[in-house]
């Protein structure tokens, strides 16, 4: 839905399924009810989520067809779609196979195109759209002394995309962007080591490529390649990494780099307390310890540095480690929840951000990204129509908030 700061939906990937039927039948059960409640005046926009699967059955032009009479009746549109998890993402083991296949494979550029091509039939007139995509790959898939090389081939697939971008404005007049979503141990991590492979990497090969392939000047090469790859923010990956907000705001302005857009998430976090004083925290977090989704753990040395582990087993492990005084988890957990007992979100880290976007805004599209609902313990459950809608109400809220 509009707002004063932005296009605001919520990702689908809370739904299970993975064919396009499972998803049809989840957006037909909830969105429904969610724009009574959230957007009953006017239309509706829809963060889609589709496996490669699903992706390969809606781009039949009778499903297409089908869906676009759909959304026309239902007061909804599509804008933003999310494009990292190709495979099966509910009721599986995920953990880092969420990267796979990763951009060196056709595969993952051949399913992130397709979905392109959907969202240029999907979206409305005059709108821009966006794709939010993996880091490139999962860093522990490859050795240090390949990195260069997987920097660059994982790059060029990138910009294979770009050119299909071009050709679609070209065609359609549609601004659509690939929006790069940096995660812990990601080969793309932070803010930083996403300005630096985009200015180290992505513009010299994008503008060299670009002009032999459309014999354009190289200012109008980088300017295409600013156009069609852009940043997710996702606030969840970047609050576990400690990320300073606005430095990376400015980085990213100062640099002419986009923000196609913000992912609205929370992480958990605590303070690790000395000795046995600590013990609480531990256990609570050993209640968030679940076998399907990657939990990456960042932490807080009594130095000011940081401590990563791929995974919470590997941080609880090390629980007892007295150089850690506080730990934060990738659990995309509530927004609307600060506190879980000894543990709370980085819901202020969604404040930090929604206010530098109220103040200047830096980007079109904010999508509420909580997908952890069947795998929460089970003091946090609720029925998922009734917490994508709190969750709405509360960004709706922080947008209207004033702040200093």
């Amino acid at each position: 839905m509009k707002t004063d700061f932005g296009y605001l939906t919520y990702c689908s990937n809370i739904h299970a399924g993975e064919s396009w039927a499972d998803h049809f039948a989840a957006l037909r059960k909830f969105i429904p009810s969610v724009k009574e409640k959230c957007s009953p005046d006017q239309p509706f926009g829809i963060g889609l989520r589709l496996s490669n699967e699903a992706s390969i059955d809606l781009a039949k032009e009778g499903a297409l067809l089908e869906f676009k009479d759909w959304l026309s009746t239902s007061g909804c549109y599509v804008f933003t779609m999310n494009g990292f998890p190709y495979g099966g993402f509910h009721n599986t083991r995920v953990k880092e196979q969420v990267h796979a296949p990763d951009w060196t494979t056709t595969d993952r550029l051949s399913y992130t195109i397709r979905m392109f091509d959907i969202l240029s039939q999907l979206l409305p007139e005059g709108m821009e759209g966006g794709i939010s995509t993996s880091p490139l790959t999962y860093r522990y898939w490859h050795k240090p002394k390949d990195l260069e090389n997987i920097f660059e081939a994982t790059t060029l697939k990138i910009i294979e995309v770009a050119k299909h971008l071009k050709r679609l404005r070209d065609t359609t007049g549609q601004l659509l962007h690939l929006d790069i979503e940096p995660e812990p141990d990601g080969l793309l991590e932070s803010g930083p080591e996403f300005i630096d492979w985009y200015e180290a990497y992505l513009l010299p090969l994008g503008t060299s490529e670009l002009q032999k392939a459309f014999g354009i000047s190289a200012a109008e090469a980088e300017a295409t390649i600013k156009r069609h790859v852009q940043l997710c923010y996702d606030v969840c990956h970047f609050a576990v990494g400690y990320e300073n907000h606005q430095e990376v705001v400015n980085k990213l302005k100062s640099s002419g780099i986009k923000t196609g857009k913000i992912q609205i998430s929370a992480a958990l976090k605590a303070p690790m307390a000395s000795g046995k004083a600590r013990n609480p925290v531990i256990a609570a977090f050993k209640g968030f310890n679940e076998s399907t989704y990657l939990h990456q753990v960042v932490a807080r040395t009594q130095s000011d540095g940081f401590k990563r582990y791929p995974d919470l087993p590997e941080a609880l492990a090390d629980a007892d480690n007295q150089d850690i005084k506080e730990w934060r988890s990738h659990f995309h957990v509530p927004l609307f929840v600060e506190d879980y007992g000894v543990l709370k979100s980085t819901q202020e880290d969604i404040v930090k951000v929604l206010d530098l976007q109220k103040a200047k805004p830096f980007t079109n599209h904010l999508e509420i990204e909580t997908y952890t609902w069947e795998v929460l313990p089970e003091g946090l459950k609720l029925a998922i129509d009734e917490s994508i809608v709190r969750e709405m109400n509360w960004v709706t809220d922080q947008l209207n908030t004033e702040f200093d």
